[in-house]
């Protein structure tokens, strides 16, 4: 069975990026973090959940973070220059990124928002982040996939 390509698939190979891509077992719903980890057999620390949140000035910014660790929305604000931010209301996630909650992707949403990367993204060879839909994750080099979204790294996690 040959794999379908995702809209992130399409991105980074129109910008010469390498990845693999790892495909999971999943149901309709949103498996967290973790598990996706264990089911592609990988180290928590390397996969990556994206979170799409709404600042004070009602601009969107995207942070993505390992997936056993909880975003620290002051540190998030702080980050991107804003006095507060909250997560977007699910129903929002597809009207705005194109994405479903549990596929939702750094790469390839309809607008491109500012991007922030924890620091620890810095310090891994290879990053999984969604592949843009449930049930697929894409792994590359994080310098690489920080770039193609023109992001920054800031420490943005509650401390552990």
């Amino acid at each position: 069975m040959k794999q379908q390509k995702t809209n992130v698939m399409r991105v980074l190979e129109q910008k010469k990026i390498a990845y693999t891509a790892h495909e999971y077992p999943h149901g309709d719903e949103a498996v967290d973090g973790v598990t996706v980890a264990q089911l592609t057999g990988q180290n928590p620390d390397n996969v990556f959940k994206t979170l799409v949140t709404v600042g004070a000035s009602k601009a969107n910014y995207v942070f993505v973070v390992p997936v056993a660790r909880e975003l620290d929305l002051k540190k998030a604000a702080k980050a991107v220059g804003e006095k507060s931010i909250a997560m977007i209301h699910v129903s929002e996630i597809t009207p705005l990124t194109g994405y479903v909650r549990g596929g939702c992707s750094p790469v390839g949403m309809k607008k491109q928002f500012p991007t922030v990367f924890h620091t620890s993204a810095e310090m891994i060879d290879r990053i999984l982040v969604s592949g843009g839909k449930i049930g697929t994750q894409i792994e590359t080099a994080p310098a690489d996939l920080i770039a193609l979204v023109r992001g920054k790294t800031a420490d943005i996690c509650v401390e552990e």
